[in-house]
Protein backbone atom coordinates (compact mmCIF):
# COMPACT_ATOMS: atom_id res chain seq x y z
CA UNK A 1 0.00 0.00 0.00
CA UNK A 2 1.36 3.41 -0.95
CA UNK A 3 0.50 6.63 0.79
CA UNK A 4 0.96 10.16 -0.42
CA UNK A 5 3.39 12.14 1.72
CA UNK A 6 2.76 15.88 1.95
CA UNK A 7 4.24 18.77 3.88
CA UNK A 8 2.28 18.70 7.12
CA UNK A 9 -0.33 21.33 7.86
CA UNK A 10 -0.27 21.83 11.64
CA UNK A 11 -3.46 23.91 11.37
CA UNK A 12 -5.53 21.13 9.74
CA UNK A 13 -8.00 19.80 12.36
CA UNK A 14 -7.36 16.19 11.23
CA UNK A 15 -3.63 16.64 11.78
CA UNK A 16 -4.18 18.33 15.14
CA UNK A 17 -6.43 15.44 16.27
CA UNK A 18 -3.93 12.73 15.27
CA UNK A 19 -1.00 14.58 16.86
CA UNK A 20 -3.03 15.14 20.03
CA UNK A 21 -3.77 11.41 20.17
CA UNK A 22 -0.07 10.61 19.57
CA UNK A 23 1.13 12.89 22.38
CA UNK A 24 -1.61 11.79 24.80
CA UNK A 25 -1.06 8.07 24.17
CA UNK A 26 2.73 8.33 24.39
CA UNK A 27 2.58 10.29 27.63
CA UNK A 28 0.10 7.80 29.11
CA UNK A 29 2.60 5.01 28.41
CA UNK A 30 5.67 6.84 29.71
CA UNK A 31 6.87 7.81 33.16
CA UNK A 32 6.34 11.48 34.06
CA UNK A 33 9.18 13.62 32.77
CA UNK A 34 10.28 11.02 30.22
CA UNK A 35 7.98 11.91 27.29
CA UNK A 36 9.63 14.00 24.58
CA UNK A 37 7.00 14.26 21.83
CA UNK A 38 6.85 17.65 20.15
CA UNK A 39 3.72 19.72 20.58
CA UNK A 40 2.26 21.81 17.73
CA UNK A 41 4.50 24.77 18.53
CA UNK A 42 7.54 22.48 18.41
CA UNK A 43 6.50 21.13 15.02
CA UNK A 44 6.16 24.69 13.72
CA UNK A 45 9.74 25.60 14.71
CA UNK A 46 12.12 26.68 11.95
CA UNK A 47 14.46 23.72 12.57
CA UNK A 48 11.67 21.14 12.05
CA UNK A 49 10.24 19.78 8.80
CA UNK A 50 6.92 17.99 9.31
CA UNK A 51 5.12 15.59 6.95
CA UNK A 52 1.79 13.83 6.87
CA UNK A 53 0.91 10.61 5.08
CA UNK A 54 -2.44 10.14 3.36
CA UNK A 55 -4.31 7.10 2.09
CA UNK A 56 -6.76 8.91 -0.19
CA UNK A 57 -8.31 11.54 2.06
CA UNK A 58 -7.53 9.65 5.27
CA UNK A 59 -4.61 10.87 7.37
CA UNK A 60 -2.68 7.74 8.29
CA UNK A 61 0.79 8.86 9.44
CA UNK A 62 2.96 11.71 10.65
CA UNK A 63 6.68 12.19 10.89
CA UNK A 64 9.18 15.00 11.31
CA UNK A 65 12.86 15.78 10.96
CA UNK A 66 14.48 18.14 13.44
CA UNK A 67 17.87 19.55 12.44
CA UNK A 68 20.27 19.32 15.37
CA UNK A 69 23.45 20.42 13.56
CA UNK A 70 24.82 20.57 10.02
CA UNK A 71 25.35 16.82 10.06
CA UNK A 72 22.87 15.47 12.59
CA UNK A 73 19.09 15.19 12.52
CA UNK A 74 16.45 13.72 14.80
CA UNK A 75 13.33 11.77 13.87
CA UNK A 76 10.32 13.26 15.68
CA UNK A 77 6.56 12.75 15.81
CA UNK A 78 6.50 9.35 14.10
CA UNK A 79 2.97 8.04 14.42
CA UNK A 80 0.66 5.79 12.43
CA UNK A 81 -3.11 5.78 12.82
CA UNK A 82 -3.98 2.80 15.03
CA UNK A 83 -6.52 1.34 12.57
CA UNK A 84 -4.01 1.37 9.69
CA UNK A 85 -1.00 -0.16 11.42
CA UNK A 86 0.85 -3.10 9.89
CA UNK A 87 0.13 -1.83 6.37
CA UNK A 88 3.59 -0.31 5.80
CA UNK A 89 2.73 3.35 6.33
CA UNK A 90 5.18 3.81 9.21
CA UNK A 91 8.00 2.33 7.14
CA UNK A 92 7.15 4.58 4.21
CA UNK A 93 7.24 7.67 6.43
CA UNK A 94 10.53 6.60 8.02
CA UNK A 95 12.11 5.97 4.60
CA UNK A 96 10.92 9.42 3.52
CA UNK A 97 12.62 11.00 6.55
CA UNK A 98 15.82 9.05 5.87
CA UNK A 99 15.78 10.12 2.20
CA UNK A 100 15.21 13.76 3.16
CA UNK A 101 18.04 13.57 5.70
CA UNK A 102 20.44 12.26 3.06
CA UNK A 103 19.31 14.94 0.58
CA UNK A 104 20.14 17.58 3.19
CA UNK A 105 23.63 16.18 3.62
CA UNK A 106 23.12 14.84 7.12
CA UNK A 107 25.51 12.08 8.15
CA UNK A 108 23.63 10.90 11.23
CA UNK A 109 19.97 10.49 12.13
CA UNK A 110 18.97 9.76 15.72
CA UNK A 111 15.81 9.36 17.74
CA UNK A 112 14.47 8.90 21.23
CA UNK A 113 11.52 6.65 21.97
CA UNK A 114 10.07 5.02 25.03
CA UNK A 115 11.60 1.84 26.41
CA UNK A 116 8.32 0.32 27.61
CA UNK A 117 6.44 -2.55 25.94
CA UNK A 118 3.98 -0.12 24.31
CA UNK A 119 6.88 1.10 22.13
CA UNK A 120 8.15 -2.35 21.01
CA UNK A 121 6.55 -2.09 17.54
CA UNK A 122 8.40 1.22 17.06
CA UNK A 123 11.67 -0.39 18.18
CA UNK A 124 11.20 -3.14 15.60
CA UNK A 125 10.45 -0.61 12.85
CA UNK A 126 13.54 1.48 13.59
CA UNK A 127 15.83 -1.52 13.92
CA UNK A 128 14.50 -2.96 10.63
CA UNK A 129 15.66 0.28 8.99
CA UNK A 130 19.19 0.05 10.41
CA UNK A 131 18.93 2.11 13.59
CA UNK A 132 21.14 0.86 16.43
CA UNK A 133 21.24 1.74 20.14
CA UNK A 134 23.29 4.77 21.15
CA UNK A 135 23.66 7.00 24.16
CA UNK A 136 21.69 10.16 24.86
CA UNK A 137 22.25 12.98 22.36
CA UNK A 138 21.27 16.63 21.86
CA UNK A 139 20.54 17.43 25.48
CA UNK A 140 18.79 14.19 26.40
CA UNK A 141 19.96 12.62 29.64
CA UNK A 142 20.37 8.94 30.43
CA UNK A 143 16.88 7.71 31.30
CA UNK A 144 15.80 4.07 31.75
CA UNK A 145 12.40 5.04 30.28
CA UNK A 146 14.01 6.09 27.00
CA UNK A 147 15.65 4.19 24.18
CA UNK A 148 18.11 6.16 22.04
CA UNK A 149 18.81 4.96 18.52
CA UNK A 150 20.97 6.24 15.67
CA UNK A 151 21.54 5.59 11.99
CA UNK A 152 24.82 6.29 10.19
CA UNK A 153 23.71 7.81 6.89
CA UNK A 154 27.22 7.54 5.40
CA UNK A 155 27.32 3.73 5.67
CA UNK A 156 26.69 2.00 2.34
Amino acid sequence: MTMQIRTGDTFDPRVIALLDYHVTAARAQTAPGSAHALNLAGLRASDVEFWTGWDGETLVATGALKTLSTGHGEVKSMHTLQTTRRRGFGGQMLRHIITESCARGLSRLSLETGSWDYFKPAHALYQAHGFVPCGPFAGYVDDPNSLYLTLDLTAG
